[in-house]
């Protein structure tokens, strides 16, 4: 794991002690996501003082107990679901923190609301950084590939965070731009992975048709080395299989979380082709008229790397 800014021993920057580099950080949402990144941050020494509107998960009552008991300048970070519930977070954190102070987004919002909240909070002195996260229920342990959006400097204030989230090693995380590049390039993330899922579903469901394949599970195991279509995905699937082989237990209904829709129209608002994410996506819109097998698989993946729910047969 990286240092946070100013550790090390470069000769020209003041020395700055492990110890001086720890932080204190006000976290909103303690979900699926949200609590494993204060258990994961706490554990790399920092303190994070949390809220969730469950009280069994809080470990203040509001957020203006929240902001109370940080020290300024503040850093808070929003991770409760996109639209309507993260702008009324900020909305109400604008007028409880003070110029200086920090506010992160790490939900899934779309970038344009970042524009817009980045220049809700300057005006009021705050700034503002959004950072995409991937990892899902693995990411305790695993660590979250981080993409974040903002100015250095509000970006350097966080770093520590970042640091403390990321996996081990020297990549994971990336200053990807100004303010909304960090939640695009996660969208575009989301995109390439729904394509990446419907070609894993498509393969499967071919395999389980045709009678002269015997065991399509241990033919998804096989391909997991030495094959150029390894992957994460692709032991996922393996594990969803090992739980149930045919996925005989799943209804074929697959969600869409919005950043596969964004990332199509982002696609036609800048004239790209995506002919592959835009086919998964309408796959999903498929799998809401029959029982689609490929959606099965789809609803599994979904299931195992990031906790989704899943609709069973009944």
């Amino acid at each position: 794991m990286h240092p946070g800014p100013g550790v090390g021993s470069d000769p020209g920057k003041p020395h700055t002690t492990l110890k001086e580099s720890l932080m204190e950080l006000g976290l909103v949402g303690l979900g699926k996501m949200g609590g494993n990144m204060r258990e994961r941050i706490r554990r790399a020494g920092h303190t994070v003082i949390g809220y969730d509107r469950n009280p069994d998960l809080a470990d203040v009552h509001s957020l203006e107990e929240l902001v109370g008991k940080l020290k300024g300048p503040r850093v808070v970070w929003v991770m409760v679901p996109a639209g309507a519930a993260t702008q009324s977070t900020i909305d109400e954190l604008a007028e409880l923190l003070s110029p200086g102070d920090i506010v992160v987004d790490g939900g899934n919002s779309r970038w344009t609301d970042d524009e817009k909240h980045a220049e809700e909070l300057a005006a009021k002195g705050i700034g503002f950084v959004d950072c995409g996260v991937s990892g899902g229920v693995w990411g305790l342990e695993n660590g979250y590939a981080l993409m974040y959006g903002g100015s250095a400097e509000d970006v350097a204030r966080v770093q520590p965070i970042f640091d403390a989230l990321k996996p081990e090693g020297e990549y994971g995380s990336v200053h990807a731009g100004k303010v909304g590049a960090g939640h695009f390039a996660k969208m575009v993330h989301n995109g390439i992975e729904y394509a990446m899922m419907q070609a894993y579903a498509e393969g499967w469901e071919l395999l389980e048709k045709v009678d002269s394949v015997t065991d399509v599970r241990e033919v998804f195991r096989s391909w997991q080395e030495g094959t150029v279509i390894r992957s994460w995905l692709l032991d996922l699937a393996v594990n969803a299989l090992d739980e149930d082989e045919h996925l005989d237990k799943l209804r074929g209904y697959a969600s869409d979380s919005g950043e596969g829709r964004w990332t199509v129209e982002a696609a036609i608002d800048n004239a790209v082709p995506l002919p592959a994410i835009t086919a998964s996506l309408f796959a999903r819109f498929a799998s809401r008229q029959d029982d689609s097998p490929q959606m099965k698989m789809i609803a599994a993946l979904r299931n195992q790397f990031g906790g989704h729910a899943v609709e069973t047969k009944k």
